[in-house]
């Protein structure tokens, strides 16, 4: 099981620290703490919003309505609870540190094991071409229906991973605003439209 990147109670300090230089709404420091840890980590609006709701419990931030965003700014008391837990807040960082270098492996050891597999395809579509080339086989000629198989599963690849990607980056953002209260009925039928358009477009190009 991969362990947790902040321990108990150090996440809700480190966004009392995020908010020391300037006030932010809870977006802006999802994207904060993204930032922080290289886009190996993105924390979703469910695990930020409820510890500001701690931190504005406790007096520790406060919060304001700017047009449709929650801004929090810490309060006399906030920076007061940072002096006192200096110390613990240094550890917190060299946990993130610690975390950063952890998920970073974690990156590259998918990343190898999607290089493996890639290898895998192109033996695989190696030994193909080579038993159609053998006599006896399907011929000569199925060696380019080969090297286009190898191709293909690589673009799919490729492929998959680039909406896995999209996709998360729309749910981080469709998270956000709903833990804002900006996620209307209107704005899902608007996605709903535009996923369809683009569906349908993207479609037309693959089978050109």
């Amino acid at each position: 099981m991969t362990p947790p990147v902040f321990s108990h109670g150090s996440l809700r300090l480190y966004l009392l620290s995020l908010l020391q230089d300037a006030p932010k709404h809870g977006y802006e420091l999802i994207q904060a703490l993204e930032q922080r840890f290289g886009g190996t980590y993105s924390p979703s609006a469910g695990t930020i919003y409820p510890r500001l709701s701690k931190l504005e419990e406790e007096g520790l931030v406060t919060k304001t309505t700017q047009g449709r965003k929650t801004v929090y700014e810490i309060t006399d008391a906030g920076r007061l609870e940072l002096d006192r837990r200096e110390a613990e807040l240094r550890d917190i960082e060299a946990e993130v540190t610690d975390s950063v270098r952890r998920l970073a492996d974690e990156v590259r050891h998918g990343v190898n094991q999607a290089l493996k597999s890639l290898r895998a395809d192109l033996a695989s579509a190696a030994r193909e071409s080579a038993q159609h080339a053998k006599p006896g086989g399907a011929g000569t000629s199925a060696g380019p229906d080969a090297d286009a198989r190898a191709r293909s599963r690589f673009a799919l690849r490729d492929a998959e991973l680039a909406l896995s990607d999209f996709r998360q980056r729309l749910r981080n953002e469709l998270r956000a605003a709903a833990a804002r209260d900006e996620l209307t009925d209107a704005a899902v039928e608007r996605l709903r439209m535009e996923l369809v358009r683009v569906g349908n477009e993207l479609a037309e190009v693959i089978h050109r």
